[in-house]
């Protein structure tokens, strides 16, 4: 992959679905070569195997960014712009400048860097791969953080998806300042708790 490239960093993120908390981005810089067991697709892994690899990523990892996008940013400029705010933070946030990007999905337009757009890109490239996994616990970690924060609503159970569980909270609690007010369902629930106007 690397091609005549110099140093090659990986971009991916975790969140763009939930109905609550942040998007997250990591940028993932590798040794070439570099020996990492069992690396795949976060979404492949369980939590005890994600959590290792993590640890594992980030020792021997060339340098590790990482950027959050919180809920409130999510509803101003809405989750793709978000996306790249993260992904623009996580890149910023390296110690070394990469001269590629390799992006998994369709890309991210605007980057400052020249970059590789790759489709099932987490399956595809161990860099991708590692940023994957590093995206997916950072945010699994702050969503622990967020259901201590905001007990009731589950969200160390779920992460923030819209589960039946998660749902049936948000109908009997209304939603926290974690939710994302902008995604369909969470409004949906906040309008019913709305007061009629002149009512």
């Amino acid at each position: 992959m690397r091609q005549g490239f110099g140093v090659i960093a990986g971009v991916d993120e975790a969140g763009v679905g939930p109905l609550a908390g942040p998007v997250v981005a990591a940028a993932v810089v590798l040794p070439c070569p570099c020996r990492l067991p069992g690396l795949a697709d976060s979404k492949l892994l369980d939590e005890r195997r994600r959590e290792r690899l993590y640890e594992l990523i980030g020792r021997r990892a060339l340098s590790v960014g990482i950027g959050v996008t919180d809920a409130r940013a999510i509803d101003r400029v809405n989750i793709r712009q978000a996306t790249h705010m993260a992904m623009r933070e996580a890149v910023s946030r390296l110690s070394v400048v990469p001269a590629l990007l390799i992006v998994d999905g369709r890309g991210w337009p605007g980057a400052s860097l020249p970059q590789r757009a790759i489709v099932g890109g987490d399956r595809k490239c161990a860099s991708i791969a590692a940023a994957s996994i590093i995206a997916k616990v950072t945010r699994d970690r702050i969503m622990q953080e967020l259901d201590a924060r905001y007990p009731g609503y589950g969200f160390g159970r779920h992460k923030g998806y819209g589960t039946r569980y998660h749902l049936a909270r948000i109908e009997e609690l209304g939603p926290s300042p974690a939710h994302r007010l902008s995604y369909e369902p969470v409004r949906a629930r906040l309008h019913a708790r709305l007061p009629l106007e002149g009512a």
